[in-house]
């Protein structure tokens, strides 16, 4: 018997994108942006700062490995009971502890094909069978999915809005799809970006679809600007977070993250800020991009994905940026070769990217 199991010798390590620290080096540049990694141009919320210094000197203490507090704030932001809500590092965290928690042995899994990176190695780390879809235009073909349900299926993940293409399903969508969904079946609704989508008329939210077998993931990293304090949470069935809660890491999320979570639901002109600035930025560098015939993808999240002619003008844009100071994403880890993401920035750096590709173009 090997050691490692195969399933996960043949696993590629998780590549973030280019930290700030390490552009600087390469390139020299003072003053690089970074444009990859869809966080909060405006930083941090200033509540969530202000109370984890105010807190710094509890930090030798554990903390709520219930999370009650947070836990409970929440259950009261979205009318569900405290049984209800789970707390996670992150929604990938929350991830980890649905597929500790829930696979079997010949459990099967369903999701789109190059979707978001981050369930794709905790689903090929499980060593189980997942059915990847191929997307249609950039979107889940949910159709196709449906066709992959057998006896074995367990979990179906949905980004929504998807990452890295920005796009979502509709509530017509996910209304037809469920008629599909045998009861032993868990969906995973991940809305990391669900912020930035709400006012979308024929979005849908999951809190209105609280059925048995769906589970809603959320993070703070984005929308908050809390993507280094690592904190998420899930909503979902009495039974689902019961069972989740035996599983998770104990003492799971961090002291900093549960205090920064609750500061910042109280952060409303915050959230509203941010909000604003990515509205702004989005239709900005849409009209930007669409003038310099730079094909996009209409995006629903905090980031626009370009779509380019080849991997290699892909890999070579992303390049002549970083040269430039501007650090964007070059979606080949993703599966998309020909594709680069934008983050959305500050005004500043908006219009920064923009005369950066006028002059490279």
């Amino acid at each position: 018997m090997p050691l490692v199991p195969s399933y996960i010798k043949k696993l590629q390590n998780y590549k973030p994108g280019k930290p700030i620290s390490e552009a600087t080096r390469e390139t020299g540049i003072s003053n690089i942006i970074k444009l990859a990694s869809n966080e909060n141009p405006l930083g941090p919320s200033p509540k969530a700062m202000k109370a984890l210094k105010e807190s710094l000197e509890n930090m030798h203490r554990y903390p709520d490995a219930s999370g009650y507090d947070l836990r409970s704030k929440l259950a009261e932001r979205f009318k569900v009971k405290v049984d209800n809500v789970v707390l996670g590092a992150g929604s990938e965290g929350i991830m980890s502890t649905i597929m500790r928690t829930f696979l079997l042995n010949d459990d099967e899994l369903i999701s789109a094909e190059n979707s978001f990176i981050g369930f794709r190695v905790l689903a090929n780390a499980s060593g189980r069978r997942i059915h990847w879809v191929p997307m249609r235009k950039y979107r889940y073909d949910l159709e196709q999915m449906a066709t992959k349900i057998t006896d074995y299926t367990k979990i179906i993940y949905i980004a929504n809005p998807d990452n890295p293409m920005g796009t979502y399903i509709t509530k017509k969508e996910f209304d037809e799809f469920y008629k599909y969904i045998p009861e032993r079946v868990l969906i995973i609704l991940d809305e990391a970006y669900f912020e930035f989508a709400n006012e979308i008329q024929d979005y849908p939210d999951s809190m209105t679809y609280r059925y048995d077998n769906v589970i809603t993931l959320r993070s703070f990293s984005k929308a908050y600007g809390l993507g280094g304090i690592r904190i998420g949470y899930g909503l979902a069935h009495g039974e689902l977070i019961s069972n989740l809660l035996k599983v998770k890491v104990p003492f799971e999320p961090s002291l900093p993250a549960q205090i920064a979570g609750l500061a910042a639901l109280d952060d409303a002109e915050f959230l509203s800020e941010t909000l604003n600035v990515n509205k702004k930025g989005i239709r900005f560098l849409k009209e930007e991009l669409d003038i310099l015939g730079i094909e996009n993808i209409p995006s629903a999240a905090n980031f626009i994905t370009t779509v380019w002619k080849s991997e290699q003008q892909a890999h070579r844009l992303s390049n002549d940026l970083l040269a430039k100071g501007i650090i964007v994403r070059h979606l080949a880890s993703f599966g998309w070769p020909n594709c680069v993401r934008i983050s959305i920035g500050t005004e500043k750096e908006n219009n920064r990217i923009i005369n950066a590709l006028q002059k490279i173009l």
